[in-house]
């Protein structure tokens, strides 16, 4: 029977003897302090075991060392990813995580019913200017139209009313805004959305760039929704899509690996270009207005029919003789050579010497000569007026390229003119940097780049520069009338 006692004092002597006797730690003995303060020294150890506790302290410091380096420096990020083979699990998972996500993006995205009704929306609760008659709303009433278009649409137009939006707009001297321009903001806003939403569904390896089959396919689908291009033939829709998807890869792939980034492709002018297409023309447009889009109807059949007129042994691509006839012959010869050794391939089939220009490289050819003043353009050029390669101009290239330009000016009837006049009036034109070289840095600055290209490879593009003063007063007639 137990006593009761709680702390087993009544016991504690058995106890007590039971218990194992306690070995004193190895510190609390002399003898071992002794002997590791003597090994510790290094007395008494041979010449080895020396060398090896040396070795053993130093590597031990640069251990510290090298771990201390990598703890402040942080680790390498990793830059290369092996994509998942294709029908691998990681290439479905992939896959299907990103179609769940476009999917989520879509139902967050207004449709056209509700951009309806958010329009009727700002014009029932707006307020009329009295000076302009614009419809403008303060930012309470644009508090109140958050309310009311979130309980007509839902939560996913809210992100439209904050405040940080409301400050983007032009306010008047009360703090109000114009409700056209914010509706045209939301419109835009929810148009770029989705057209990076059907980019990305056909970028296959969803590295944020789309191939030229991909871009393709993206403007092949956007067809039936373009109010100017419903009617195309569909014989045509191919070449179509072939001349619209150049002009893409020519401005936004400048290094010409192939492949568009998806966020330069929506910031680029191009797809603004090609989403006016989706306007009604009311009223008659000419040819020439048309032609001015490069992705209406009219300029792709243009652009088709000039290659067909200039390929006369029909064989698909075009020769330097077939090209020189471009423009009705008005480029010079210098300027011919000079593109088909900067920016047509060498033919694979063909002999040593052969050379030809595919639909590709025409389409380039015309983009970049339409395009002068862009900095795609004269970038183009600028490789075909660097005769030596060298990244500039000297005096003695000027002169080379307008030599041919004087040629065809003579030829044309045209009065006698020193070529270092127009040498010197280029250079008061481009005022280089270096003023013994002109740069492509140099155009691009002085704003007359394109005017300056087209001075040295087109005779026509000359005339037009000399003759720029009785040009502008002809603009300027029948505006006065």
């Amino acid at each position: 029977m137990y006593s009761g006692s709680s702390d087993g004092e009544g016991s504690g002597g058995h106890e007590a003897a039971a218990a194992p006797k306690k070995i004193p730690s190895a510190s609390s003995m002399p003898w071992v302090r002794n002997l590791r303060r003597f090994v510790g020294s290094g007395a008494g150890l041979g010449s080895e075991a020396l060398m090896e506790l040396e070795t053993k302290r130093i590597l031990l410091e640069i251990f510290k060392e090298r771990q201390q380096k990598n703890a402040q420096a942080g680790l390498i990020p990793s830059f290369y990813k092996k994509k998942p083979e294709e029908g691998s699990i990681s290439h479905r998972v992939q896959r299907l995580a990103k179609y769940r996500f476009l999917k989520k993006q879509s139902e967050l995205l207004l449709n056209a019913d509700d951009l309806d009704a958010m329009w009727v929306c700002l014009r029932e609760n707006c307020v009329i200017d009295d000076a302009t008659g614009a419809e403008k709303m303060n930012y309470e009433d644009f508090c109140h139209i958050a309310s009311l278009c979130t309980e007509q649409i839902g939560p996913k137009c809210r992100r439209f009313f904050s405040p940080s939006n409301f400050m983007k707009f032009e306010k008047d001297e009360s703090g109000r805004i114009a409700i056209l321009p914010f509706y045209l903001y939301v419109m835009r806003t929810v148009s770029l959305t989705q057209a990076r939403i059907d980019m990305s569904e056909l970028d296959e390896d969803s590295d944020g760039f789309l191939q030229p089959h991909e871009m393709e396919a993206y403007i092949r689908g956007l067809i039936p929704n373009l109010a100017q291009l419903r009617d195309m033939p569909a014989a045509f829709v191919q070449m179509y899509c072939r001349i619209a998807v150049r002009k893409f890869f020519f401005f936004c792939d400048p290094h010409r690996r192939g492949k568009a980034d998806i966020k330069k492709v929506l910031l680029s002018n191009c797809l603004q270009e090609l989403m006016e297409l989706h306007q009604e023309s009311e009223e008659e447009v000419t040819d020439t207005e048309q032609a001015e889009n490069w992705f209406s109807l009219t300029s792709a059949q243009r652009i088709c029919d000039m290659f067909l007129a200039l390929d006369k042994d029909k064989n698909g691509t075009l020769s330097k003789q077939e090209l020189k006839e471009y423009a009705d012959g008005t480029l010079t010869e210098i300027f011919i050579e000079r593109v088909f050794d900067e920016h047509v391939r060498r033919s694979k089939t063909g002999g040593g010497n052969s050379r030809e220009m595919d639909f590709e490289s025409f389409l380039d050819f015309v983009l970049a000569l339409e395009n002068k003043d862009t900095p795609e353009g004269l970038t183009y050029l600028f490789r075909c007026l660097d005769l030596q390669g060298r990244g500039y101009l000297t005096t003695a290239d000027v002169h080379t390229l307008f030599r041919d330009v004087h040629q065809k000016w003579i030829e044309g009837g045209n009065y006698e003119l020193c070529i270092e006049d127009v040498r010197d009036e280029i250079w008061d034109m481009v005022k280089p940097v270096d003023p013994l070289r002109v740069t492509l840095a140099d155009l691009l600055a002085c704003k007359q780049g394109g005017t300056v290209a087209s001075m040295l490879i087109d005779v026509r593009g000359f005339w037009a520069h000399d003759n720029r003063e009785n040009l502008l007063q002809e603009e300027e007639e029948p505006e006065e009338e």
